[in-house]
């Protein structure tokens, strides 16, 4: 949820005032994009600090209630601020080390997640572009069937995957889709190589659409004979991991417990082993923000409008692997 003002982020950070200069969670508070500039938050006002590239598209485009300015006033921005609070994983130490000699009387404060924290709870338009960037994923997925045929490659396959998204509607995709045709498949993030499609290949899909901002993520298996038996025990199993997940969905459930119960399913199967990685993540204007459903991760309580994914996957090297992905509002 967008900060209901800026004494919010001010009290989170513990500062007088806060620099935002993450390009993505520039975007979040100002609703434009660029490549450069900065958020400067402070007790009774919010400045979108652009150079003269953006100027005109920022004064046109930026949320109500926030200024705009120009990169070079930062200076006098700041003056008698006492403490202010920067984004310590986005900042070099040249620039930082600017930041000091220009102001002797600030002190700056490393902070970490302080904007994405509020990222996680998404609010109506933001909730808008998902569901339509998801509605155009399924579609997409919907027409993979038809060109599965013998000799399209991967890299083939992936790029009608970037084609069809435009088309439906969507700004491109989220990520480089992951398309692997049999053995590949046991490699969770396969990069599309020459490799022909034949028959009895397990196809894997990874993509996801991308909306005014705002991603999708979905993973499909599709067969291109009968399942063997070892098919069939995998995929039922991730089925049932999946859909278990995903009833136990709602506000304060933990990323650990979820993750606990689809490892359970899985172990009972005795195929845990080959769960290499998280049951899934968080997603909004990146493809991965928020929390980590992973019982190595911090124990962290879902909030209401957070988007996850849940995406068990099973992996046996030199055979095959599958992942079943949905993505799930928290209600």
């Amino acid at each position: 949820m967008r900060p209901k003002a800026s004494t919010d982020v001010l009290k989170s950070a513990k500062t007088d005032a806060f620099l935002v200069s993450n390009l993505t969670n520039i975007r979040y508070l100002s609703g434009v994009e660029v490549s450069a500039g900065f958020v400067l938050i402070k007790a009774k006002s919010t400045i979108f600090l652009v150079d003269g590239r953006y100027a005109v598209a920022a004064k046109k485009q930026v949320r109500k209630g926030v200024k705009v300015g120009d990169t070079d006033s930062l200076k006098s921005h700041l003056k008698g601020i006492k403490r202010c609070g920067f984004e310590s994983e986005d900042v070099t130490v040249a620039r930082l080390g600017r930041w000091k000699r220009k102001l002797t009387n600030t002190k700056f404060v490393q902070s970490k997640g302080v904007i994405e924290e509020f990222r996680r709870s998404k609010e109506p338009d933001e909730l808008r572009n998902f569901r339509k960037a998801q509605r155009i994923t399924h579609q997409m997925m919907d027409r993979i069937p038809t060109v599965l045929k013998k000799s399209i490659t991967e890299k083939q396959l992936a790029e009608k995957l970037r084609q069809w998204a435009v088309e439906l509607g969507a700004d491109g995709l989220s990520f480089d889709p992951i398309v692997a045709f049999g053995t590949h498949s046991s490699s969770p993030h396969h990069h599309p190589t020459s490799r022909k499609l034949k028959k009895g290949h397990i196809v894997q899909i990874d993509v996801g659409a991308k909306v005014n901002g705002y991603c999708a993520d979905q993973s499909k298996i599709f067969f291109t004979a009968k399942k063997t038996p070892l098919q069939k025990k995998v995929y039922s199993a991730l089925d049932r991991a999946k859909s278990e997940s995903i009833k136990a969905i709602k506000p304060g459930v933990t990323n650990h417990k979820l993750d606990q119960i689809a490892r359970s399913i899985l172990k009972k199967e005795g195929l845990e082993q080959y769960f290499t990685h998280s049951l899934g993540h968080g997603v909004g204007l990146d493809i991965h923000e928020g929390a980590s459903l992973s019982q190595k991760a911090k124990k962290t309580k879902l909030l209401k409008n957070e988007i996850i994914t849940i995406e068990p996957g099973v992996y046996i090297p030199g055979k095959f692997g599958m992942r079943l992905e949905d993505e799930v509002i928290v209600m």
